[in-house]
């Protein structure tokens, strides 16, 4: 139990047990700092198994910190991507960790260059929880192929989840090598203020500022996996009832409650209302019901619940209409809802939304929808709908964003071959597939001469022919 910092004695603070942790996983790692890739691969294939082998209780688990959540939304949002993106980094490991031959210019031969992966060393993961197993299953992922050691704090807020998930990587990993920390938001400031030699943080972008003081006292590189509102825009042209239906998918899986859902649509003004209708449809096939359906996922808790209400109340009371998509709630099931003539001077239209909320935003020119989101914070995502592949480069060029669909919403995320990450407020950094092996590794420079020695012929002293000769050659 030494990592489980619920159990520390009045006297002892967090730190007195994750500084004594941290210390065994370095002199572990100074033992071992280079894994070879057999050892890596059978890291990735143990986990491998884990996972396939407890995805029933992990889903108990999560769907009891929600209260409900979709059995079928876990598997597909968190099992399903866990167990992709650790077959990949298995297939593709040994490509990743093999140095990059780079060019050695001729004023410097005879000589070698290469750039050499080398693992970090202890790497600090902090879980969020929202998806609580992907959320710490796909950076581990990459800083075990990276051959890192590494210490996990998991959210409070998951406390049936985070718990089942330490008890589980105990079976497959000693302590000195992955370690699960549990505990409140006073052991989640003592984590991030540990001297990591990396550390990745998921959550709100506020708290990612609190992180980045942290870790830049000791120096520590981080990897921010923050939110902001990702919008949506619908173009003229398409069919509302494709874009409805997509955005309906990316918005209700979870009840909103993901960093890249969309938070809220551009539509042409004109056809506000026939994506408003179109997309209340999408919802009702959806859920045809809301109360007693395991298909849909609570609010967290009643403190995330509650600020949500009180998002629809200022809106509410700023002007804004609102079309609830059901007559009623169910404990923390919350009602789905649009809502029509939002302006910048409601909360909804500040905060991230993180909620099954969605504003529509009425624009009249496409260059109007893109000023509109150039004008905001960079947000983590972006979705476009319309079929027009000019359109299409057009969006992607001149708006910012940590990624981009086309026609869809958060599948993104799910591709292990494509990096994952924000950009200015909505985080910085990447990880998953080759850029999560980046991440978590040194890449080092190495350049290599043997006995000859060319580079006397530039030794002091200065001034003699031949080396005026080589500054004539190559210095220009």
């Amino acid at each position: 139990m030494v990592a489980d910092v619920r159990y520390l004695a009045p006297h002892q603070s967090p730190r007195d047990l994750l500084v004594p942790l941290l210390e065994r996983q370095r002199a572990a790692f100074a033992r071992q700092p280079m894994p070879s890739a057999d050892e890596r691969l059978q890291w990735l294939e143990a986990l491998r198994h884990l996972i396939e082998v407890n995805q029933r209780s992990l889903v108990e688990a999560i769907s009891e910190d929600f209260g409900n959540r979709s059995a079928d939304e876990t598997l597909l949002a968190e099992v399903m991507p866990c167990l992709h993106g650790i077959r990949d980094a298995r297939r593709r490991l040994r490509s990743w960790m093999k140095p990059s031959r780079r060019r050695v210019g001729l004023a410097f031969q005879p000589a070698s260059a290469r750039v050499v992966y080398q693992p970090l060393g202890v790497v600090g993961i902090i879980v969020p929880w929202n998806y609580p197993l992907f959320l710490a299953i796909a950076p581990l992922v990459g800083a075990l192929a990276a051959g890192n050691r590494v210490m996990i704090k998991m959210s409070e807020s998951t406390p049936a989840t985070s718990l089942r998930l330490k008890t589980l990587l105990a079976e497959i990993f000693p302590e000195d090598q992955v370690a699960v920390v549990l505990g409140d938001a006073e052991v989640g400031i003592a984590f991030s203020q540990l001297p990591f030699d990396h550390l990745l943080f998921t959550g709100s972008t506020a708290v990612g500022r609190h992180v980045m003081r942290a870790a830049a006292d000791n120096l520590t590189p981080v990897t921010l996996e923050l939110g902001g509102k990702s919008p949506a825009i619908v173009s003229h042209e398409v069919p509302l009832a494709d874009a409805a239906e997509r955005i309906a998918f990316g918005k209700t899986l979870n009840a909103g409650q993901t960093c890249v859902a969309p938070d809220y649509v551009l539509v042409p003004r004109e056809r506000v209302e026939g994506f408003v209708e179109a997309y209340r449809q999408v919802v009702a096939r959806f859920y045809p019901t809301l109360a007693d359906n395991p298909d849909y996922t609570s609010i967290i808790n009643e403190r995330q619940l509650a600020r949500l209400r009180g998002y629809l109340s200022d809106a509410e009371i700023k002007g804004a209409r609102i079309v609830p998509l059901f007559a009623d709630g169910q404990d923390r099931r919350m009602p789905h809802a649009l809502l029509l003539d939002v302006n910048d001077g409601m909360r909804v239209m500040q905060d991230e939304i993180f909620g099954p909320l969605l504003p529509i935003v009425p624009y009249d020119r496409p260059e109007d929808a893109i000023a509109y989101v150039n004008a905001r914070p960079r947000p983590l995502a972006l979705y476009y709908f319309g079929y027009d592949k000019r359109e299409q480069q057009r969006v992607i060029e001149r708006t910012h964003s940590g990624g981009v669909c086309l026609n869809d919403t958060l599948l993104h995320v799910a591709q292990d071959d494509l990096p994952f990450g924000g950009i200015g407020p909505s985080g910085m950094g990447h990880y998953h597939g080759h850029e999560g092996f980046l991440t978590f590794s040194k890449a080092k420079g190495v350049l290599g001469k043997q006995r000859f020695n060319a580079a006397r012929l530039i030794y002091p002293p200065y001034g003699r022919p031949l080396q005026r000769l080589i500054q004539k050659l190559f210095v220009r």
